[in-house]
């Protein structure tokens, strides 16, 4: 392989960890670093004294053109949105800070920033640059990043859930809802549901799904008895760096189900069926720091 490609595979799994977590979506995140590659390749290698700090900056400009016109497309979005689930490896889990910052309620929080604020707060919070090398990301002072970056941090701090759960946790209460759902016992359902639980629902108006939250266990538990099809099959998987579950119907994916778990308890369920976010989920993606 040439340079430029050893350097830019050396450090794709970070770019598009640093893409995804600003954009919330894969297939966004793919077009990025396809247009970041196009721009490192005509760059002279000898004038670039870190390849990485240079990629990550790239990335960073190219991710926040196109978040700015998505927040645009979101405005006209029917339903809920969700964030596009990623299928990764249960070793993502093992950084605890990272699997946070990846699942579909911080990504949810994120999703109320500004975009600058969304990429300082990725950058710092996340990844650890340096406000220098935050500033020139996103064409601002190092004071002015230092402002950014204290307001995002309150922002999402007032906003995040309350504390990371363990995997151990997650994945039995995953298995739970799992269970309960697939043998339609309506008491083991409600014993994994919290009480004032939130249900969202993305389909895009592409497919059926509830045009507002669902709130409350009672309320829930009616919505999932009452959408749930003939021959449903849940599937264990991995979802941005947690334990989730597949809905399969007749063989065919159709729909995937996040959830945030507190204290031994689902106190949000993300269900996503928008066809055109079922796309990653046949790969596992290795996200990085």
């Amino acid at each position: 392989m040439t340079e430029p490609t050893d350097a830019f595979v050396a450090h794709r799994n970070l770019l598009f960890t640093v893409a995804y977590e600003m954009l919330g979506s894969a297939a966004d995140a793919e077009d990025v670093l396809q247009e970041t590659w196009l721009r490192w390749a005509e760059v002279d290698l000898a004038q670039v004294r870190d390849p990485r700090a240079y990629l990550v900056r790239t990335v960073t400009r190219q991710a926040l053109n196109r978040l700015r016109t998505a927040a645009r497309r979101r405005e006209e979005y029917v339903g809920p949105w969700l964030p596009e689930p990623l299928l990764t490896v249960p070793d993502v889990a093992d950084d605890v800070e990272l699997a946070e910052s990846v699942s579909t309620a911080v990504l949810l929080v994120l999703e109320t920033l500004t975009p600058t604020e969304r990429a300082v707060f990725v950058l710092r919070e996340v990844f650890g640059l340096e406000y220098a090398e935050i500033a020139a990301a996103v064409d601002k002072s190092p004071a002015a990043v230092r402002q950014v970056a204290h307001r995002a941090r309150e922002h999402v701090a007032a906003r995040r859930p309350r504390a990371a759960v363990a995997p151990e946790e997650s994945r039995a209460v995953v298995e739970r809802f799992r269970a309960a759902t697939g043998s339609g016992d309506l008491q083991q359902l409600m014993d994994v549901l919290a009480p004032d639980v939130v249900l969202l629902s993305d389909g895009g108006g592409k497919v059926s799904a509830a045009l507002r939250p669902i709130r409350g266990r009672d309320k829930v538990l009616r919505f999932l008895t009452g959408v749930s099809p003939e021959g449903l099959e849940l599937v264990p998987v991995w979802l941005n760096g947690a334990p989730a579950v597949q809905f399969v119907v007749a063989g065919r994916v159709d729909g995937i189900g996040t959830m945030l778990v507190e204290d031994g308890l689902v106190t949000a369920l993300y269900l996503v069926r928008n066809p055109d976010k079922l796309g990653s989920l046949e790969t596992p993606n290795a996200l990085t720091r």
